[in-house]
């Protein structure tokens, strides 16, 4: 095939626009704002799982956004009510079958929900945009701690380092030596390689109540965060929180994130201090998702390679 062409398919691509149109008609029906919010900022994320594409425009460092979340809760303080958009976003590093570094997510946010109340609206969006030869049954729910144990026989609250690594080794599953000290990292490789192709196979599957070391940017409740993930195909499709509002505490999980990136040798990132501002103001209660719209076309359609639903994926780009 010439260097040039598309690698979807047209009925792919047109595929694709119907979905992306079924989201927009929902969203309006449900009476959320699409929002547009700049792609370019000064703040670069601080999580250590993932890398920032960086640019420069007009002089000044800039980074492409690894996701809209922190200009939509922006948005979120100002006033603007539920929210969403579809929008390209960047991650460096990140290539593969499931992976391009420039993909789509869908994100929103609900005033007024938690994140069991959004499992349910992701569920209501998936039925509207799917066509109908992939329609979907009434999803699974699981807690994380429950899908730990029932597919790989831990206890993903308890069970300390050594335990987890083991498990890993009976699977034949090789462990690199810095994960040894890094529970979290165990746990992540036990999902990645043990639970998540062993979940959603049959219908939607949601896992929620991560522990609270993996909250991320969800609020705690004791042992575990409120977030979800959903898997469908054995692909995760969807990370969501049930949002942390609390000012003093995102800017020490910010911190502590600046911590641990010195101490991987990892670069440097700002805060995004305009995000932190907003906090001050007041966030309303509220719960986000990202949804990878990509993947989701690629369940709908069957593709085995995310390059199959891109017209040009990075290698073309």
């Amino acid at each position: 095939m010439s260097d040039w062409m598309p690698t979807a398919t047209l009925a792919t691509l047109e595929l694709r626009a119907s979905m992306l149109r079924a989201a927009r008609e929902y969203f309006t029906a449900t009476r959320a704002l699409e929002v547009d919010t700049p792609a370019l900022g000064a703040a670069g994320v601080t999580d250590i799982h993932l890398a920032n594409v960086e640019a420069c425009a007009n002089g000044q460092r800039r980074f492409l956004h690894t996701s809209p979340e922190y200009a939509m809760k922006r948005l979120l303080a100002a006033g603007c009510g539920d929210i969403w958009q579809a929008c390209k976003v960047y991650r460096d590093g990140e290539s593969g079958r499931w992976h391009n570094p420039e993909f789509t997510l869908i994100e929103w946010y609900r005033l007024g929900m938690d994140h069991h109340a959004l499992m349910s609206d992701v569920e209501r969006l998936l039925a509207a945009m799917l066509p109908p030869a992939r329609a979907l049954d009434r999803a699974e729910r699981l807690s994380y701690q429950d899908a730990m144990q029932l597919h790989a026989g831990i206890d993903a609250l308890q069970d300390p380092a050594p335990v987890l690594i083991a498990r890993l080794d009976t699977a034949g599953i090789d462990v690199p030596d810095g994960l040894h000290r890094d529970r979290d990292a165990c746990l992540d490789l036990i999902m990645a390689t043990l639970v998540g192709p062993r979940l959603g196979l049959e219908r939607l599957c949601f896992v929620y109540d991560y522990p609270a070391s993996q909250a991320a940017l969800a609020r705690l409740r004791g042992p575990v965060a409120s977030r979800f993930e959903a898997y469908w195909d054995g692909i995760e499709l969807a990370n969501g929180f049930h949002e942390l509002a609390a000012p003093a505490e995102q800017r020490a999980r910010i911190e502590n994130d600046a911590r641990e990136r010195a101490r991987r040798g990892l670069p440097p990132m700002p805060a995004d201090e305009r995000f932190l501002a907003a906090l001050e103001h007041g966030l309303p209660e509220c719960s986000g998702v990202a949804l990878g719209f990509d993947r989701l076309v690629m369940c709908a359609s069957g593709a085995r390679h995310i390059d199959e639903v891109l017209a040009f994926p990075f290698a073309r780009a």
